[in-house]
């Protein structure tokens, strides 16, 4: 997909930005290119699909409908629109190497593709802080369990924040330097080769998030530790004169701590792994001008960020049991009735 001839990028976005204008069909093969348009297709599928089911899960069982399940919600929501919005447009450009929908539509797929993505990594961030309040601060978050309208402005400062850090430049950059440095058959921001601005808009976005998701795990864990050695927990507001109840309670609260840390520890991990290889070489790329990294690397990193908007619906929800269930409830309905009546 590189072209010797042009340095001009084929691609920028938050969750996108190649290195080529060449069509891929130069250096595959006609057999390689359904291949990789099958596993495209299929990853926006996944995409799509995965957050429908947490999307549905929400709105059709009402026990799902408490604080922080919400921000379940506004993760999928952005993640489904990445599946939905940015992954189809992306797939015949990334295959020919060149944008036919015209530049207002061009506009339109930077600002979501920048706005989902980023909503997407700060809900993430958002998810991470209420699990740890849930632990650190047991009594107190579940006094505020049926309060809608805190987490209902969090959500929607998430949407606020990440417009605001890079959908501004996208409309802007060319008026304020006065010209466009995108050509009229490809589709990029005009910021793509800004180190500085790239550096500053990455620490917000990937940085500040992975340090922060971090301790808060780091936290937990230190937390679920001092709880064990103490033999004390905040959410057990049985005396301790009924030792055996207050007991139980205590294995069972460490038991569902321990649960959240081990997930949030593979949270950090993936979110790490799909993050940390785009982020670095959108970095280089910007202060070398694009002329140091090989575009087969950079749309192998890039593709990496968005399998993180399809493995989240499995990463999140699916650790939780309601949640299970209601998939089950979705999916199965037949299996899901015979549980539920030989539970009772």
């Amino acid at each position: 997909m590189h072209n010797s001839t042009a340095e001009t990028p084929h691609i920028t976005g938050t969750c996108n930005e190649t290195l080529s204008t060449q069509s891929p069909s130069s250096e595959f093969s006609l057999g390689v290119l359904v291949l990789l348009a099958f596993l495209m297709v299929l990853l926006a599928l996944v995409t799509i699909l995965g957050n429908i089911l947490v999307i549905l899960a929400f709105i059709m069982d009402r026990n799902l409908r408490h604080r922080s399940n919400y921000f379940f919600l506004n993760l999928a929501i952005s993640d489904f629109a990445v599946g939905a919005f940015c992954m189809p447009l992306y797939i015949p450009y990334s295959l020919t190497g060149k944008w036919h929908l015209g530049r207002g539509v061009c506009k339109l797929w930077l600002v979501m593709d920048y706005l989902l993505c980023t909503a997407s990594v700060f809900n993430i961030v958002l998810i991470s802080y209420d699990r740890f309040l849930s632990v650190t601060k047991a009594v107190s978050y579940r006094a505020q369990q049926g309060i809608t309208s805190n987490p209902v402005i969090k959500m929607v400062a998430i949407w606020v924040f990440a417009f605001l850090l890079y959908c501004p430049a996208i409309f802007f950059w060319e008026h304020v330097a006065g010209h466009s440095v995108v050509a009229a058959d490809q589709c990029y921001a005009e910021f793509f080769n800004n180190w500085y601005f790239l550096l500053c808009a990455s620490t917000l976005e990937f940085f500040v998030p992975l340090l922060s998701v971090t301790y808060f795990n780091v936290r937990i864990f230190h937390n679920i530790q001092r709880r064990q050695q103490h033999g004390s927990t905040q959410d057990c507001e049985l005396p301790r004169s009924s030792s055996l109840s207050w007991r139980f309670c205590l294995s069972l609260r460490q038991g569902q701590d321990m649960k959240i840390a081990k997930s949030l520890a593979i949270i950090v991990c993936v979110f790490a792994i799909c993050w940390a290889p785009y982020t670095l070489l959108m970095i280089i790329r910007g202060a070398c001008q694009g002329k140091c990294i090989h575009n087969s690397l950079y749309e192998i990193t890039f593709w990496l960020l968005w399998l993180n908007s399809s493995l989240n619906p499995f990463l999140y929800p699916l650790c939780h049991v309601k949640f299970r269930m209601a998939f089950m409830k979705i999916l199965c309905p037949k299996k899901f009735a015979t549980l539920r009546s030989g539970s009772f």
